[in-house]
């Protein structure tokens, strides 16, 4: 089924249903109902953050992860290099864009049910958003973190989340060290567990990287509590470089959040970028992936050439310490966190903070192509907010999410808006910055106060 198939009976489901505005709350950003606001006293070296003109952002924040996310999905395993059991030749360059989409890894001789051609995949606004594994996993975090009343989740409420809201059987939409993680919950064990190595021989795979960024927007400009807030989480499926890499991800959005608005998004992006790499080791290879594609960026060549260099290196020279092809894993480890990491820097980097062509690459790149253009389109999206999102693009798009098409167990039968979905954004970052941060929420003004936090 394509997605405008999927889209039209989303709709009519959700029409049939009445589940519009009398199941979904006023999405204004007003207050958290489960916390008691307290009274903070100003300092001058406070932070200042709009609630409002930052739940707008977290709309774009959505609306720019489900756009790259289904965007991706069309050229999602198509090419993942021309070694192990399943070979699929030379790499897409930007003169595919546009062309018939071809067939990936498990689809015999079919092009992708998304689009028969590669190209953007969009919701118009009178349909909706269907979740996928880049957007389902932390929407149920943050639902987690609301109904427990808490900003630091427990291995015991994750568990509980988990079995709750992902189905134990059919199609569940997940896979490798997610899966893994599912089926050790379900025999009783608990986070962290579920992620040490001990248990989950998949702890190296890309899942904590689309799963976990958005602990960095509930921590403006504070990188060191959104990776608190992001421990548990990652290592309930990763460790080692794969925790790592997603840490690096947190520090990323965290940051976003407090650069300066009025700068280009460009700049702002290699700012953070520095910033962040503190959170890759000293000669892991995470490290030294960074190092080497932005060197391909500053070197001026195409992001194709760069490309081409990241599969040669890492899948035919197995440099750096990336020695997956030696493992003869399946799809010669397609999945796994460090080549799409790599992947993913050559799209966040040559796309220069354009949306629109960051989500190209993405999707043109290669491998597992649909997270992390599910991640740049997120962040970019973020950045934009939702208005700069739609002006980037020239249109309009649906901002109701059916949650339900991967998940299951939520309220409204599932559907959601990305007004909604911000304002609880906005409720969590308000119980952050006052309980953690010793911040304070001006509701009259409507903007955060936030200790140790500077825009540059």
């Amino acid at each position: 089924m394509n997605l405008t198939s999927y889209l039209t009976i989303a709709l009519f489901i959700f029409l049939i249903l009445g589940c519009g505005s009398k199941s979904i709350p006023d999405p204004v950003p007003s207050r958290n109902p489960t916390l008691t606001y307290a009274t903070y006293e100003p300092k001058d070296l406070d932070f200042v953050l709009d609630r409002a003109e930052y739940a707008s952002r977290l709309e774009g924040f959505w609306l720019g992860t489900c756009i790259a996310n289904w965007t991706g999905l069309v050229t999602e395993m198509d090419k993942i290099g021309n070694i192990g059991e399943k070979k699929t030749g030379a790499f897409y360059t930007r003169e595919d864009w546009g062309k018939p989409d071809q067939p990936n890894i498990w689809s015999g001789e079919e092009p992708s049910p998304f689009s028969p051609t590669i190209d953007f995949v969009f919701a118009d606004p009178d349909t909706i958003w269907g979740a996928d594994d880049d957007t389902d996993i932390e929407y149920m975090y943050q639902e987690l973190l609301l109904r427990n009343q808490t900003s630091l989740l427990t291995g015991e409420q994750i568990r509980e989340g988990w079995l709750r809201h992902i189905k134990e059987e059919e199609e569940n939409f997940l896979w490798v060290s997610n899966q893994k993680a599912l089926d050790l919950m379900r025999e009783g064990m608990v986070p962290p567990a579920t992620g040490d190595p001990k248990h989950n021989p998949e702890y190296e795979m890309i899942d904590a990287q689309l799963t976990t960024e958005i602990f960095g927007l509930y921590a403006p400009g504070r990188p060191d509590f959104a990776l608190k807030m992001a421990q548990l989480p990652i290592q309930t499926t990763a460790r080692e470089e794969s925790q790592w890499i997603s840490e690096f991800y947190v520090s990323l959005f965290s940051l976003a959040a407090a650069s300066d608005p009025n700068l280009p998004i460009k700049d702002r992006l290699m700012t953070i970028a520095e910033q962040s790499k503190m959170y890759l080791p000293e000669g892991s290879y995470p490290a030294k992936m960074y190092e080497f594609v932005k060197s391909k960026y500053s070197e001026g060549i195409t992001w194709e050439q760069a490309r081409d260099s990241v599969y040669y290196r890492y899948q035919v020279q197995q440099l750096d310490g990336y020695d997956m092809t030696s493992r003869n894993l399946p799809c010669n480890g397609c999945v796994a966190a460090g080549i799409n990491f790599a992947a993913s820097l050559v799209s966040y980097f040559f796309g220069e903070g354009d949306l629109i062509e960051t989500i190209k690459i993405g999707a043109l790149a290669g491998w597992d192509s649909d997270n992390p253009t599910a991640t740049w389109g997120g962040l970019i999206g973020f950045m934009l907010g939702r208005e700069g999102v739609e002006e980037a693009f020239g249109r309009k798009f649906s901002d109701r999410f059916h949650i339900h098409r991967t998940r299951i167990g939520f309220e409204g039968e599932g559907i959601d808006t990305f007004q909604n979905m911000a304002k609880k954004g906005v409720w969590i970052i308000d119980r952050v910055v006052q309980e953690e941060l010793q911040g304070g929420v001006d509701l009259e003004a409507n903007r955060w106060r936030i200790p140790g936090s500077t825009q540059f």
